[in-house]
């Protein structure tokens, strides 16, 4: 297993930095540290709030509360088998366990499916953001095509013997190649697999993978509700994502967020493990921007 503690007790250990947050549809974990201004993060797939752990972290040490839950079907997450697992129904419950946190306002960080997941509670509830972060994630929905690496949990059959092959070993190989590019500890990357399969073997995952809403419809509504949006926004990108390019995806999001640039930061796909201190600070940035000379 390599050096330090297994992987069960990593992920004892992060589940009691965390506490239960009923929310209709499906209880959760939620973990918070810090205080001051809450920073929401979503997270997407095949990963959980775990993910932001280290973020979490460097917005507390920066005077935030940094906020981050398990989405249905992820983690530590209910599971159950009559949830509505599309972006829409994901983007629902998410306003739901804010709600549960009584959170009237809130700062937004998104990553992958997250970013459409989120997006769609900017749709819902725009006068509750406050701001809005942008990592490695898709907004030209309609026109999105799946990485090799998750496709093939989309297609039935496929799926369920794609997912009996990551196993433990062959998830961290999977990580170093797409995911990370800092040394993150073996064990570490192991936690993010047996967090994703846990008592279903990953049937909710799977759902949700099939759920995407791939539709001309779903992207004007998410789209429309960035461009109206009176709250800055930034993007942020690890540079080197084989999986959700830079030049394609920041680029679209960009454009639609009509904002400068795209920030590239030292990383891959999985950036909040590769550089959760500079999320963080550009995040503190945006919530309260130096004064001017």
């Amino acid at each position: 297993m390599g050096s330090g503690p297994q992987t069960d007790e990593v992920i004892r250990a992060w589940a009691s930095r965390g506490r239960p947050l009923p929310v209709p549809g499906a209880d959760t974990i939620v973990w918070e540290e810090g205080e001051g201004e809450p920073v929401v993060c979503l997270h997407g797939v095949p990963a959980s709030a775990f993910l932001y752990r280290k973020v979490i972290a460097a917005l507390a040490a920066r005077h935030r509360r940094g906020i981050v839950f398990d989405l249905p079907g992820l983690g530590l997450a209910a599971r159950p088998e009559d949830f509505d697992y599309t972006w829409s129904g994901l983007a629902a419950w998410t306003l739901s366990a804010i709600d549960a946190l009584e959170l009237d306002r809130f700062h937004l960080v998104v990553h992958d499916i997250g970013g459409p997941i989120g997006f769609d509670v900017v749709a819902r509830a725009p006068t509750r953001v406050a701001s809005l972060t942008v990592l490695n994630t898709m907004v030209r929905v309609a026109s999105f095509r799946r990485p090799w690496s998750m496709e093939p949990f989309a297609r039935r059959g496929i799926g369920e013997a794609y997912l009996r092959t990551m196993h433990p070993f062959a998830f961290e190989r999977l990580m170093r190649l797409q995911g990370v590019a800092t040394p993150v500890p073996a064990v570490e990357l192991r936690a993010y697999v047996a967090l994703l399969k846990r008592e279903d073997g990953g049937r909710a995952f799977l759902r949700i993978m099939r759920g995407f809403e791939r539709t001309e419809d779903f992207e004007a509504r998410i789209v429309g509700a960035l461009e109206k949006r009176d709250w800055p926004a930034q993007v942020l990108w690890g540079r080197d994502d084989p999986a959700l390019r830079m030049d394609k995806h920041g680029e679209d999001l960009r454009k639609v967020l009509s904002v400068d640039g795209v920030t590239a930061l030292a990383g891959k796909h999985f950036v909040q493990e590769d550089a959760p201190d500079a999320i963080a600070e550009h995040v503190d940035r945006l919530i309260e921007p130096a004064p001017k000379a």
